[in-house]
């Protein structure tokens, strides 16, 4: 099933406090932002924030029509309270209070309590698209029990689409050669600093319809600056040396030919034709703006992409976005 995507989503993990704490009517004014920018597809997950992200973008979607946005959110973690957490902040990079840990669950009773907590937590009546989040570590559960699960309440219309997301290619690329998803969710692995979707993953999408939403486009930030510096987040951890170094070096050439690394990591993402849209984050309305304004803008010139190729920055064979807009 396609989704009425758009040209670029809202990703909502900083909605529940990644690396920094936001207020609620931040968190607000970020959603409708993007909403004034044209978006109209916002992904979020339980997993964000402990389920606080999900209850903000529930909260600042409610009066919006609900036929005009699409909403995915994610199947895999249970959020169980802790009662007794002593006060503890959550380890898993959300500033938020550890009042819930979270309890891997793939199977079809986990699926099923994930979306009905989900709703809740939303406030809506249903999921646009049901996504298996990061099943690396249980892969056969996951393909098992929950995909079927999903399959059959997609057939029943509780959900609209179903999909999984990773970090790891070769997991989406078994899911799509494996199973009827609609959707793949590729995280860090197709952008202008890495492109191991290309081999095999992208042409697999392409050739069986599946929509691929690409995610993380900014490698957890290292390509969201003009200049690259030590002390930015890759994979979610301090970018090591080596990263930064080629981050800086692609810098340096998108400088050189009048834009920006974040306006060409952009432009590169969307590139691709299997792609279907990309998301990216924002933890406040001025980041959304920014991002807007880069989607917004003519593409980087034909000579940059020759010359990162030339460089050996980046892949000869990847598509790169054309004259005439974006893709």
């Amino acid at each position: 099933m396609k989704l009425p995507f758009g040209r670029w989503g809202l990703g909502c993990a900083q909605l529940g406090n990644l690396y920094t704490a936001i207020e609620d009517d931040v968190a607000a004014a970020t959603v409708a932002a993007a909403w004034d920018a044209g978006v109209r597809y916002f992904d979020t997950a339980p997993h964000y924030g402990l389920g606080v992200s999900e209850r903000r973008l529930g909260a600042a979607l409610r009066a919006r029509p609900r036929h005009e946005f699409t909403v995915s959110t994610k199947v895999g973690r249970l959020l169980v309270p802790t009662p007794d957490s002593g006060g503890a902040r959550d380890p898993e990079g959300f500033d938020v209070p550890a009042t819930h840990q979270r309890v891997w669950d793939f199977s079809a009773d986990g699926v099923r309590r994930s979306l009905s907590d989900s709703l809740h937590r939303l406030g809506l009546d249903r999921i646009d698209l049901a996504l298996i989040h990061d099943p690396e570590d249980h892969q056969e559960t996951a393909l098992r029990r929950a995909y079927p699960v999903l399959h059959d309440l997609r057939r029943q219309g509780v959900v609209r689409a179903i999909g999984v997301g990773s970090k790891q290619v070769d997991v989406l690329r078994r899911f799509a050669m494996e199973t009827d998803v609609d959707a793949v969710m590729v995280a860090g692995r197709y952008t202008l600093l890495e492109q191991p979707a290309l081999d095999a993953l992208l042409p697999e999408c392409r050739r069986k319809g599946i929509g691929v939403v690409n995610v993380g486009v900014f490698n957890s930030g290292l390509l969201a600056v003009d200049r690259p510096h030590d002390g930015l987040h890759y994979e979610y951890g301090d970018a090591p040396s080596t990263v930064v170094d080629k981050a800086r070096a692609i810098a340096e050439v998108c400088a050189r030919h009048g834009t920006s690394l974040p306006a060409a990591a952009m432009a590169f993402a969307a590139a691709h034709p299997a792609v279907a849209t990309v998301v990216v984050g924002a933890e406040s309305p001025d980041q959304v703006k920014r991002n807007a304004a880069l989607i917004a803008a003519p593409p980087p010139p034909a000579d940059l992409w020759a010359e990162l190729v030339a460089a050996g920055l980046l892949r000869a064979d990847a598509p790169v976005p054309q004259p005439s807009g974006i893709r």
